[in-house]
């Protein structure tokens, strides 16, 4: 566990690496061929109350009932981004603490907000898991993804909830929990663990990067002193649209079995990356990417992108170097077409 010392670019996120460049995208971890066409019309149908200042009152009684909780904990955000910019800024807080690798935009909140941010750097030789024990105790607020990205890694819920003390904050970013079947580790929906903060985005599943739609589930008391940090209106009428259709039993389905599909395909995907020696993988993935580690992977990075593929480099999260690339979940089609590009390219880097 150390300070930010060594610099890293925090706010280098998978988009930058496909902007103005036509490549198949395995560096944005949004789901292919959403949004589905029935959820653009239900966001097109809600263009017709543009003159009217957006309600959030449906939408966040849907996302409560979705995961069994009185609407009091339930805050809706401009997508899981802006929720970590309001606990940074609207919160009380004296020692945070985020766990690495992860996504970084939460330690770029709080240090934006002026906050001295420890972190605690999981290690591959023990799979990037977390061992509570490791968490010091002065944390007030500690941040960590589930499954993480770039890991991929799945945590249990119960090494989770243990990190909860009073007078703590637990922020548990499950942005891609519903990629996972049956959630089996969300913590979403507890009420039982004090402090607890779980940040959901309906961005990866369905499609909505350029919506923003996301929200916060956490006591009453935190969901008002982060409300207060908001501006007035915060998400649009269309985005509260998608957030209420995304919360009826027949999308919940669609995302499950989305959810399912993906597994399969993602052991498609390891299965093949295990063909090279060259490449050592997180075997352990449960989310829509997996993390992999490849010899001169820089140069590996760059010859990929000649070959038409976009991969995310892993020397911006905290804890990795330049040998790290997280490559998104595709179709079985689509990895094929890869893996032929990746011998082609460790081939070419090997000359």
């Amino acid at each position: 566990m150390h300070t930010h010392t060594d610099p890293h670019d925090l706010r280098h996120h998978g988009d930058a690496e496909v902007l103005d460049v036509a490549l198949t995208d395995l560096a944005v971890n949004v789901r292919t061929g959403t949004p589905p066409e029935w959820l653009r019309e239900r966001i097109a149908a809600s263009l017709s109350g543009l003159a009217t200042y957006p309600d959030g009152r449906a939408a966040r009684e849907a996302v409560a009932q979705r995961h069994g909780l009185p609407v009091e904990r339930v805050l809706l955000t401009a997508g899981a981004a802006e929720a970590f910019v309001l606990l940074a800024r609207g919160l009380p807080v004296r020692h945070p603490l985020v766990v690495h690798p992860q996504f970084t935009e939460p330690e770029a909140a709080l240090r934006d907000a002026g906050h001295r941010v420890a972190r605690l750097l999981l290690r591959e030789e023990d799979g990037f898991r977390l061992d509570p024990g490791a968490v010091p105790e002065e944390a007030d607020l500690v941040v960590i993804g589930n499954p993480t990205n770039p890991t991929s890694v799945l945590h249990s819920a119960g090494a989770i909830a243990a990190l909860a003390r009073p007078g703590r904050l637990l922020v548990v970013d499950e942005a891609f929990m519903d990629a996972v079947p049956d959630e089996p580790e969300a913590l979403a929906g507890r009420t039982d663990i004090p402090g607890l903060v779980v940040l959901r985005s309906l961005t990866k599943t369905w499609g909505l990067a350029g919506l923003r739609i996301g929200y916060v589930l956490a006591e009453p008391q935190t969901v008002t002193a982060l409300q207060r940090a908001q501006p007035l209106w915060p998400v649009s009428t269309p985005a509260l649209a998608a957030a209420e259709a995304c919360m009826e039993p027949s999308a919940l389905k669609e995302a499950t079995q989305a959810a399912l599909l993906m597994a399969a395909e993602r052991t498609h995907l390891l299965a093949g990356l295990a063909e090279f020696d060259e490449v050592r993988v997180v075997s352990a993935a449960e989310g829509p990417f997996v993390l992999v580690h490849v010899r001169r992977g820089a140069e590996v990075r760059e010859r990929l992108r000649s070959l038409g593929f976009a991969a995310r480099r892993g020397d911006t999260f905290p804890g990795l170097g330049p040998g790290w690339l997280r490559l998104a979940v595709r179709d079985r089609v689509t990895t094929n077409r890869f893996l032929q590009a990746l011998d082609q390219a460790l081939t070419m880097v090997g000359e």
